[in-house]
């Protein structure tokens, strides 16, 4: 098969399309013939070497952790899917990647909404799951506000309509420039950075029940503040969150239960009009490197996408 791969760590330039061996399903796994794969935060963090993780890899190394396409292998003691079905989902995070390639196995899946656009299914998995995740940690019931800090990224963008779909009313940071789209997700905008207590009194909010910080941007001092309690506030990326007393969230590495279930909720939620993945920009495979080097520069509206056919050249 053609995969993306890297043989050492650094900058997207390291990243080149070559051939590879094919992956085969482990028990509990399905393998997909790969049609658009995500570029997530933890792909760029492993190639860069800059993670812990990174001394785990074996190279060359293929990255990616999510994955769409269409199944044409099942592993022992799967249940519920047949070769040709369209799927979405998660490869076996013990495998730190995997996706950007022809084919992937994944550990995790939904079945693909007819309607969902490839690119939006290739981004999905993990920005559900972690979203999923979090909303879970934070006992969140209807009628409850929720501040979401950083709404506006793959994750956040993810976590916003999630906590809607729940009856949660939702108040979203996000730059000035994102906030009609904050609006189109269903939330509250509201500008992002210090002074986040005034802004929501300038909106008349007179209760904050739970924050979820996706940015990581020193915010957990504010947001303990306008809940009244550590234990109301999740972040998904402040390392600095032991010392608030707050819960950094960190999934299948800290032996959480995961939010795999969000899969199909959110697949149910995409048929009914009330879902969306956000893309901000989508790349053919071979242009993994473009790809890796936008999904670097910061803020950004949504998730980084590969496409892949059977037109790549090596």
């Amino acid at each position: 098969m053609f995969a993306v791969r890297f043989d050492r760590f650094g900058g997207p330039e390291v990243l080149r399309l070559a051939t590879a061996e094919a992956p085969r399903p482990e028990p509990g796994q399905i393998r997909v013939r790969v049609h658009a794969a995500g570029v997530s935060p933890v792909d760029l963090g492993l190639r860069s070497g800059r993670t812990p993780m990174s001394a785990q890899l074996p190279l060359p190394h293929i990255p990616g952790v999510d994955a769409a396409g269409v199944v044409d292998d099942i592993g022992f003691d799967v249940d519920g899917v047949t070769i040709g079905d369209h799927v979405f989902g998660i490869v076996d995070l013990a495998q730190l990647g995997g996706a950007s390639a022809q084919y992937a196995v994944l550990q995790r899946w939904a079945h693909k909404p007819a309607t969902m656009p490839w690119t939006q299914a290739g981004a999905a998995g993990t920005g559900i799951e972690t979203a999923t995740r979090a909303l879970d940690l934070l006992g969140l019931e209807p009628g409850m506000t929720l501040v979401v800090d950083g709404a506006a990224g793959g994750v956040g963008s993810i976590a916003v309509q999630l906590a809607a779909a729940r009856g949660i009313r939702v108040i979203g940071t996000a730059r000035a420039d994102n906030h009609d789209f904050l609006h189109q997700l269903a939330a509250t905008p509201v500008a992002y950075g210090p002074g986040l207590a005034d802004r929501l009194d300038a909106l008349s909010v007179t209760q904050v029940d739970r924050a979820l910080d996706v940015a990581g941007a020193g915010s957990l001092p504010e947001l303990i503040d306008l809940t009244g309690d550590p234990a109301a506030v999740v972040t998904l990326a402040d390392f600095t969150a032991p010392t608030y007393g707050v819960r950094l969230s960190m999934g299948q590495l800290a032996g959480e239960p995961d939010g795999r279930h969000g899969l199909p909720a959110a697949a149910q939620l995409f048929t009914e009009g009330r879902f969306t993945v956000p893309i901000e920009a989508a790349f053919p495979l071979e242009k993994a490197a473009d790809a890796h080097e936008t999904a670097e520069q910061g803020s950004r509206r949504g998730k980084i996408v590969l496409t892949v056919d059977d037109t790549h050249e090596i």
